[in-house]
Protein backbone atom coordinates (compact mmCIF):
# COMPACT_ATOMS: atom_id res chain seq x y z
CA UNK A 1 0.00 0.00 0.00
CA UNK A 2 1.17 3.52 -0.81
CA UNK A 3 1.35 6.09 2.00
CA UNK A 4 0.30 9.69 1.42
CA UNK A 5 1.12 12.31 4.03
CA UNK A 6 0.10 15.96 4.31
CA UNK A 7 1.75 18.52 6.60
CA UNK A 8 -0.44 21.56 7.23
CA UNK A 9 1.91 24.34 8.31
CA UNK A 10 1.34 28.00 9.05
CA UNK A 11 2.95 29.17 5.82
CA UNK A 12 3.21 26.05 3.63
CA UNK A 13 1.28 22.85 3.08
CA UNK A 14 3.34 19.88 1.91
CA UNK A 15 2.24 16.50 0.60
CA UNK A 16 4.35 13.39 0.00
CA UNK A 17 3.72 9.97 -1.52
CA UNK A 18 5.74 6.98 -0.29
CA UNK A 19 5.86 3.41 -1.58
CA UNK A 20 5.83 0.36 0.68
CA UNK A 21 9.61 0.68 1.19
CA UNK A 22 9.21 4.35 2.20
CA UNK A 23 10.80 5.66 -0.97
CA UNK A 24 9.58 9.11 -2.02
CA UNK A 25 7.61 8.87 -5.25
CA UNK A 26 6.22 12.37 -5.40
CA UNK A 27 6.28 15.52 -3.33
CA UNK A 28 4.75 18.98 -3.57
CA UNK A 29 4.61 22.16 -1.47
CA UNK A 30 2.10 24.99 -1.82
CA UNK A 31 1.35 28.09 0.30
CA UNK A 32 -1.17 27.64 3.11
CA UNK A 33 -4.24 29.88 2.70
CA UNK A 34 -4.32 32.53 5.40
CA UNK A 35 -7.14 32.33 7.96
CA UNK A 36 -9.54 30.63 5.54
CA UNK A 37 -10.70 27.25 6.76
CA UNK A 38 -12.61 26.27 3.61
CA UNK A 39 -9.64 27.11 1.42
CA UNK A 40 -7.37 25.03 3.67
CA UNK A 41 -9.70 22.04 3.20
CA UNK A 42 -9.76 22.62 -0.57
CA UNK A 43 -5.99 23.03 -0.65
CA UNK A 44 -5.34 19.71 1.11
CA UNK A 45 -7.93 17.92 -1.00
CA UNK A 46 -6.32 19.18 -4.22
CA UNK A 47 -2.88 17.97 -3.10
CA UNK A 48 -4.23 14.54 -2.22
CA UNK A 49 -6.03 14.20 -5.55
CA UNK A 50 -2.94 15.31 -7.48
CA UNK A 51 -0.52 12.92 -5.77
CA UNK A 52 -2.92 9.97 -5.88
CA UNK A 53 -3.99 10.44 -9.48
CA UNK A 54 -2.30 7.27 -10.74
CA UNK A 55 -2.82 5.00 -7.72
CA UNK A 56 -5.83 3.45 -6.00
CA UNK A 57 -4.60 1.64 -2.88
CA UNK A 58 -3.23 4.28 -0.50
CA UNK A 59 -3.61 5.54 3.06
CA UNK A 60 -3.68 9.18 4.17
CA UNK A 61 -2.23 10.83 7.26
CA UNK A 62 -2.40 14.53 8.06
CA UNK A 63 -0.15 16.58 10.35
CA UNK A 64 -1.90 19.63 11.75
CA UNK A 65 -1.17 22.34 14.30
CA UNK A 66 -3.19 21.75 17.44
CA UNK A 67 -4.79 18.54 18.68
CA UNK A 68 -8.12 16.85 18.15
CA UNK A 69 -10.26 16.63 21.27
CA UNK A 70 -11.23 13.04 22.07
CA UNK A 71 -14.46 14.36 23.54
CA UNK A 72 -15.67 16.56 20.67
CA UNK A 73 -13.57 15.60 17.65
CA UNK A 74 -12.78 19.29 17.15
CA UNK A 75 -9.38 20.99 16.85
CA UNK A 76 -8.06 22.73 19.99
CA UNK A 77 -4.86 24.57 20.96
CA UNK A 78 -3.94 25.48 17.37
CA UNK A 79 -1.83 28.50 16.44
CA UNK A 80 -3.67 28.45 13.08
CA UNK A 81 -6.70 29.99 14.70
CA UNK A 82 -9.23 29.34 11.92
CA UNK A 83 -8.87 25.61 12.69
CA UNK A 84 -9.97 25.93 16.33
CA UNK A 85 -13.39 24.39 16.90
CA UNK A 86 -13.45 22.79 13.45
CA UNK A 87 -13.97 19.12 12.62
CA UNK A 88 -11.07 18.96 10.19
CA UNK A 89 -10.89 15.15 10.15
CA UNK A 90 -14.56 14.74 9.29
CA UNK A 91 -14.51 17.62 6.78
CA UNK A 92 -11.45 16.24 4.98
CA UNK A 93 -12.89 12.73 4.89
CA UNK A 94 -16.12 14.07 3.38
CA UNK A 95 -14.20 16.12 0.82
CA UNK A 96 -11.72 13.39 -0.18
CA UNK A 97 -14.06 10.42 0.23
CA UNK A 98 -11.54 8.38 2.19
CA UNK A 99 -10.65 7.73 5.84
CA UNK A 100 -7.67 9.64 7.21
CA UNK A 101 -5.56 9.65 10.36
CA UNK A 102 -4.64 13.01 11.86
CA UNK A 103 -2.15 14.05 14.53
CA UNK A 104 -0.46 17.22 15.73
CA UNK A 105 2.95 18.35 14.51
CA UNK A 106 4.91 17.16 17.56
CA UNK A 107 3.50 13.63 17.30
CA UNK A 108 4.24 13.49 13.57
CA UNK A 109 7.77 14.80 14.18
CA UNK A 110 8.42 12.10 16.76
CA UNK A 111 7.00 9.35 14.56
CA UNK A 112 9.20 10.40 11.64
CA UNK A 113 12.40 10.62 13.69
CA UNK A 114 11.66 7.27 15.40
CA UNK A 115 11.03 5.43 12.13
CA UNK A 116 13.26 7.21 9.61
CA UNK A 117 15.45 9.71 11.44
CA UNK A 118 17.80 10.20 14.36
CA UNK A 119 16.07 7.74 16.72
CA UNK A 120 15.59 4.76 14.41
CA UNK A 121 17.59 2.46 16.71
CA UNK A 122 15.66 3.23 19.90
CA UNK A 123 12.52 1.77 21.45
CA UNK A 124 10.93 4.50 23.57
CA UNK A 125 11.47 7.87 21.91
CA UNK A 126 10.53 11.25 23.31
CA UNK A 127 10.43 13.88 20.59
CA UNK A 128 10.44 17.58 21.44
CA UNK A 129 9.82 20.65 19.34
CA UNK A 130 11.27 23.87 20.70
CA UNK A 131 10.51 26.90 18.59
CA UNK A 132 7.68 29.42 18.73
CA UNK A 133 6.13 27.01 21.21
CA UNK A 134 7.22 23.88 23.06
CA UNK A 135 5.60 20.54 22.20
CA UNK A 136 6.35 16.86 22.49
CA UNK A 137 5.39 13.37 21.42
CA UNK A 138 5.98 9.79 22.53
CA UNK A 139 6.64 6.81 20.27
CA UNK A 140 7.02 3.34 21.80
CA UNK A 141 8.37 0.56 19.58
CA UNK A 142 7.48 2.57 16.47
CA UNK A 143 3.90 3.18 17.63
CA UNK A 144 2.54 6.55 18.69
CA UNK A 145 1.41 6.82 22.32
CA UNK A 146 -1.24 9.55 22.51
CA UNK A 147 -2.53 8.92 26.01
CA UNK A 148 -6.00 8.61 27.48
CA UNK A 149 -7.05 12.15 26.53
CA UNK A 150 -4.64 12.75 23.63
CA UNK A 151 -2.19 14.98 25.52
CA UNK A 152 0.73 12.57 26.08
CA UNK A 153 4.06 14.31 25.62
CA UNK A 154 2.84 17.85 26.25
CA UNK A 155 5.87 18.72 28.37
CA UNK A 156 5.66 22.38 27.32
CA UNK A 157 2.80 22.87 29.74
CA UNK A 158 4.08 21.23 32.86
CA UNK A 159 4.82 23.81 35.54
CA UNK A 160 8.49 24.70 35.84
CA UNK A 161 8.14 27.64 38.22
CA UNK A 162 5.11 27.93 40.47
CA UNK A 163 3.61 31.45 40.22
CA UNK A 164 5.97 32.09 37.29
CA UNK A 165 5.40 33.56 33.85
CA UNK A 166 1.83 33.71 32.56
CA UNK A 167 0.97 31.28 29.77
CA UNK A 168 -1.76 31.51 27.12
CA UNK A 169 -3.12 28.18 28.45
CA UNK A 170 -4.30 29.98 31.60
CA UNK A 171 -1.66 28.59 33.96
CA UNK A 172 1.58 30.17 35.16
CA UNK A 173 5.14 28.91 35.08
CA UNK A 174 4.82 26.59 32.06
CA UNK A 175 8.01 25.35 30.38
CA UNK A 176 6.93 27.09 27.17
CA UNK A 177 7.09 30.47 28.89
CA UNK A 178 10.79 29.97 29.68
CA UNK A 179 12.51 28.11 26.84
CA UNK A 180 10.50 28.86 23.68
CA UNK A 181 12.03 31.31 21.21
CA UNK A 182 9.70 34.23 22.05
CA UNK A 183 10.10 33.70 25.80
CA UNK A 184 13.89 33.71 25.51
CA UNK A 185 13.70 36.95 23.52
CA UNK A 186 11.45 38.49 26.18
CA UNK A 187 13.90 37.48 28.90
CA UNK A 188 16.75 39.15 26.99
CA UNK A 189 14.73 42.36 26.70
CA UNK A 190 13.93 42.22 30.41
CA UNK A 191 17.61 41.81 31.31
CA UNK A 192 19.11 44.30 28.83
CA UNK A 193 16.34 46.68 27.80
CA UNK A 194 17.14 45.81 24.19
CA UNK A 195 14.90 43.91 21.79
CA UNK A 196 16.81 41.36 19.68
CA UNK A 197 15.91 38.26 17.72
CA UNK A 198 17.09 34.95 19.14
CA UNK A 199 19.68 34.67 16.35
CA UNK A 200 21.06 38.09 17.31
CA UNK A 201 21.05 37.17 21.00
CA UNK A 202 23.05 34.00 20.38
CA UNK A 203 25.71 36.12 18.69
CA UNK A 204 25.95 38.41 21.73
CA UNK A 205 26.33 36.12 24.74
CA UNK A 206 30.11 36.38 25.23
CA UNK A 207 29.73 38.89 28.05
CA UNK A 208 28.42 39.04 31.61
CA UNK A 209 24.79 39.74 30.66
CA UNK A 210 24.88 37.11 27.91
CA UNK A 211 26.30 34.52 30.32
CA UNK A 212 23.51 35.22 32.81
CA UNK A 213 20.87 34.81 30.07
CA UNK A 214 22.47 31.58 28.85
CA UNK A 215 22.84 30.14 32.36
CA UNK A 216 19.14 30.73 33.06
CA UNK A 217 18.21 29.15 29.74
CA UNK A 218 20.33 26.07 30.46
CA UNK A 219 18.97 25.79 34.01
CA UNK A 220 15.35 25.82 32.78
CA UNK A 221 16.12 23.48 29.88
CA UNK A 222 17.83 21.10 32.30
CA UNK A 223 14.99 20.92 34.81
CA UNK A 224 12.34 20.65 32.10
CA UNK A 225 13.91 17.62 30.38
CA UNK A 226 15.14 16.05 33.61
CA UNK A 227 11.51 15.93 34.77
CA UNK A 228 10.61 14.11 31.56
CA UNK A 229 13.41 11.58 32.05
CA UNK A 230 12.42 11.00 35.69
CA UNK A 231 8.84 10.17 34.65
CA UNK A 232 9.29 8.48 31.27
CA UNK A 233 12.92 7.26 31.25
CA UNK A 234 13.05 7.25 27.42
CA UNK A 235 15.64 5.40 25.37
CA UNK A 236 16.32 8.63 23.44
CA UNK A 237 15.22 12.25 23.21
CA UNK A 238 15.16 13.95 19.80
CA UNK A 239 15.03 17.74 19.51
CA UNK A 240 13.35 19.56 16.63
CA UNK A 241 12.13 23.08 15.90
CA UNK A 242 14.13 26.25 15.42
CA UNK A 243 16.05 25.94 18.70
CA UNK A 244 17.29 22.46 17.76
CA UNK A 245 20.06 24.24 15.82
CA UNK A 246 21.59 25.64 19.04
CA UNK A 247 24.73 23.51 19.38
CA UNK A 248 25.29 24.06 23.11
CA UNK A 249 22.03 22.25 23.92
CA UNK A 250 23.76 18.97 23.03
CA UNK A 251 26.80 19.69 25.23
CA UNK A 252 26.16 22.13 28.08
CA UNK A 253 22.43 21.55 27.80
CA UNK A 254 22.84 17.80 28.15
CA UNK A 255 25.07 18.28 31.20
CA UNK A 256 22.41 20.48 32.78
CA UNK A 257 19.77 17.81 32.18
CA UNK A 258 21.92 14.97 33.50
CA UNK A 259 22.78 16.90 36.67
CA UNK A 260 19.10 17.11 37.59
CA UNK A 261 17.91 13.56 36.85
CA UNK A 262 17.01 11.35 39.82
CA UNK A 263 19.54 8.60 39.10
CA UNK A 264 23.20 7.85 39.65
CA UNK A 265 23.33 6.60 36.05
CA UNK A 266 22.20 8.97 33.33
CA UNK A 267 23.07 8.25 29.72
CA UNK A 268 19.90 9.20 27.83
CA UNK A 269 20.94 10.23 24.30
CA UNK A 270 19.80 13.78 23.46
CA UNK A 271 19.84 13.87 19.68
CA UNK A 272 19.48 16.49 16.99
CA UNK A 273 16.83 15.66 14.40
CA UNK A 274 17.83 14.38 10.96
CA UNK A 275 14.71 15.18 8.91
CA UNK A 276 14.45 18.92 9.56
CA UNK A 277 11.24 20.58 8.42
CA UNK A 278 10.33 17.46 6.42
CA UNK A 279 9.66 15.46 9.60
CA UNK A 280 6.03 16.57 9.72
CA UNK A 281 5.10 15.31 6.28
CA UNK A 282 7.00 12.03 6.70
CA UNK A 283 5.40 11.54 10.10
CA UNK A 284 1.93 12.14 8.65
CA UNK A 285 2.50 9.44 6.01
CA UNK A 286 3.83 7.05 8.67
CA UNK A 287 0.73 7.39 10.86
CA UNK A 288 -0.99 4.77 8.69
Amino acid sequence: MYKLGVDLGGTKTEAILLDDKLNVLERKRVPTPKNDYEEIINNISSLVLELSENISDFSIGVCTPGAISNQTGLIKNSNTQCLIGKSIKKDLENKIGKKILIENDANCFTMAEAKMGAAMDYGLVFGVIIGTGVGGGIVIDKKLHSGRTNIAGEWGHHVLHRNGNSCYCGKTGCVETYISGPSLERQWTKQTGKSLTLTEILSNIDNEIGKKWKDEFLENFGYALANVIDILDPDAIVIGGGLSNIDFLYTEGKKSVYAKVFSNLVDTPILKNKLGDSAGVYGAALLT
